[in-house]
């Protein structure tokens, strides 16, 4: 148990909602900050604020003044696959920063969560397994500012960083998520009477890739920013595995009562822009709680997300080192998560 106060910027994000989640079992008080507060706080204090506005963050925090660490778990927006705003995405950070480290001077500490993306995992062929020492590839690139922007700030507080794998999680209304994405692709695929294709190239159905569990993260995060021997280091988080593709599709196909196809690169974008009402279709058939199939896809994310042929996977063993040693089997973890889905009526 412990008396902290955190700051989680992004609060109701992916990674957003089970840091709050887990912050809150280990007996933190907790200030969410979001775009648009939920109707059901839980008891937990969400403030809407314009972080790009350095003057409603005044006015919105600088009456706060007990904050002790804050997590920064968020991001401009931005088209998926484009080069993410530099300028607007170290504004935000600037601005909560600066505000809460005049409001607070119980502050401790910030931790970042930023990604792989930071190798260059986007942009082509990298060198795998990932290493946080590894050096910058050509800017731009948003991980990059920020992370100088706390290095070279720091002093009455410290700093992390988290470089997570792509996230996977049950997230009902959240769209760039792996596990609803492949199920809604799995229902349209049954619906038309086809296999289940893998929806990129031979090279991406090969390739070694990674993931990490939403809660698995959360729990990292705490681990890394209230650990002494962590304080102004980076840290990749995955599950601790890797798996590729070609091993756990038939198994994903079987799952959703449909032959496993070949891998055939296609443009989910473009072949989904016309499947909203056969999704309606699918709804009403299984009796599944009615859900828009914009709110379970995004296929622009599914474009990216299987439109590397190259390996994506990044080293932990910094992380173990440093003695967080917990793990998660990420084969398991899918099926899980479709389980969740499937039990609570949003895929059949």
């Amino acid at each position: 148990m412990t008396a902290e106060k955190a700051l989680v910027v992004g609060a109701t994000g992916m990674v957003g909602t089970r840091l709050v989640e887990h912050l809150i079992s280990d007996g933190w008080s907790v200030v969410g900050l979001c775009r648009k507060p939920p109707t059901d706080s839980n008891g937990i204090y969400y403030l809407s604020v314009d972080l790009l506005n350095v003057d409603e963050c005044n006015k919105k925090l600088g009456g706060i003044h007990d904050v002790s660490h804050v997590f920064y778990a968020a991001r401009a927006k931005h088209h998926e696959g484009a080069i993410e705003p530099v300028e607007e995405n170290l504004a935000m950070l600037q601005n909560i920063v600066e505000v809460v480290s005049a409001a607070s001077p119980a502050l401790r500490h910030v931790h970042l969560v930023h990604g792989a993306k930071y190798y260059g995992s986007h942009l082509g062929r990298y060198k795998t397994p990932a290493k946080e020492d590894d050096p910058r590839h050509t800017p731009p690139n948003f991980y990059y500012d920020q992370q100088d922007f706390v290095a070279q700030h720091a002093g009455a507080w410290n700093w992390s960083i988290s470089r997570p794998a792509l996230v996977y999680d049950y997230t009902p209304g959240r769209s760039r998520n792996p596990v609803s994405l492949i199920a809604a692709y799995a229902a349209i695929s049954r619906a038309l009477g086809l296999p289940l294709d893998y929806p990129g190239s031979e090279s991406s159905y090969k390739a070694l890739v990674e993931g990490v569990a939403a809660t698995h993260l959360a729990s990292a995060i705490v681990w890394i920013a209230t650990t002494e021997s962590c304080v102004n280091e980076a840290f990749n988080v995955t599950n601790g595995d890797y798996f590729r593709w070609e091993n756990i599709w038939p198994r994903i196909a079987t799952y959703f009562q449909l032959p496993a196809g070949r891998p055939r690169r296609l443009s989910l974008s473009k072949i989904m822009s016309d499947k909203g009402g056969l999704w309606h279709r699918i709804v009403h058939q299984h009796k599944l709680v009615k859900t828009e199939l914009v709110d379970l896809a995004l296929w622009s994310f599914g474009d990216f997300m299987f439109g590397s042929s190259w390996d994506l996977c990044s080293s932990t063993t910094k992380l173990r080192d440093a003695g967080f040693t917990d793990i998660v089997d990420t084969e398991c973890m899918i099926f899980n998560l479709f389980d969740l889905y499937r039990s609570s009526k949003f895929i059949a």
